[in-house]
């Protein structure tokens, strides 16, 4: 394990704090159009170790690693009161990181997320393919318009995320598909007890609805799912108007029960 902490932001605003963390092949800017419709939050979004602005830490570059580095950055943003938001790869983070019990975690909003238990898609065949898929620019942008969105996105949108899939650091990129997505953690997430909202992309190819019913929603003691109509599995640029709504609506829940 190394010390290095990676680049976030953290616009202060009303609390709990909602801690951001991007999927496999985004970056701190994935939430950009999500925190604009968030005004007035207190918000942390992350780079994740070997990504973007983080890009020049050194690995590992692990689940756990990342999970550790999420906890730093919480600390070093003196933060004590908190919720969640992880997406896709994130979303796996999100969930072990809420396995650690924090002080001060209010609960967990699980955006398109990677399940606990490894979809039975999952082969090593499958991992391998999956591996050289942000191998250029091309095939960035062919993932992007054919597996990881089922709605337009503005010119702008789509340069943003081939332009994040391929900021990796060497191993960052490989990581999460020959390793991290095949993780079982469901007997980890055993011991989160705090509220979880898990939202799904009607349109979702990666991780469908389905999945997570089977192989997420079972693992959590107290979760709820919500499926944003039309959206695939890029939820915070196919919709961020919808999801910050939900976003709010929930973090709102949360307050009100600790008040």
């Amino acid at each position: 394990m190394t010390n290095d902490l990676p680049v976030y932001d953290h616009v202060h605003g009303t609390g709990p704090t909602l801690v951001f963390v991007h999927y496999w092949g985004g970056s701190a800017l994935t939430w950009a159009p999500v925190v604009a419709g968030l005004e007035g939050r207190d918000i942390v979004t992350i780079d994740f170790r070997g990504w973007s602005r983080s890009r020049s830490l050194p690995g590992p570059f692990s689940l756990n690693q990342l999970a550790t580095d999420t906890l730093n950055v919480i600390a070093d943003a003196e933060i004590a009161d908190f919720v969640l938001v992880g997406h896709s790869l994130g979303g796996k983070v999100a969930q072990l990181v809420a396995a650690t019990r924090p002080d001060g975690l209010r609960g967990v909003i699980l955006v398109a997320p990677a399940p606990a238990r490894p979809a039975d898609v999952i082969t090593p065949e499958y991992q391998e393919e999956l591996s050289h898929a942000y191998d250029s620019d091309q095939s960035a942008a062919w993932a992007r318009d054919n597996v990881l969105t089922a709605t337009a996105l503005t010119d702008a949108v789509k340069a943003q995320v081939v332009k994040d899939s391929r900021s990796s650091a060497t191993g960052a990129a490989a990581e999460w598909p020959l390793h991290g997505i095949a993780q079982d953690i469901s007997a980890e997430i055993a011991r989160v007890t705090v509220p979880a909202l898990v939202i799904t992309g009607q349109n979702d190819q990666v991780e469908p609805t389905d999945v997570l019913r089977r192989n997420l929603l079972p693992h959590l003691a107290n979760a709820e799912l919500t499926v944003i109509p039309n959206s695939g599995h890029l939820i915070p640029l196919e919709a961020p108007t919808k999801l910050a709504s939900v976003v709010e609506a929930f973090a709102s829940t949360l307050s009100s029960l600790r008040a």
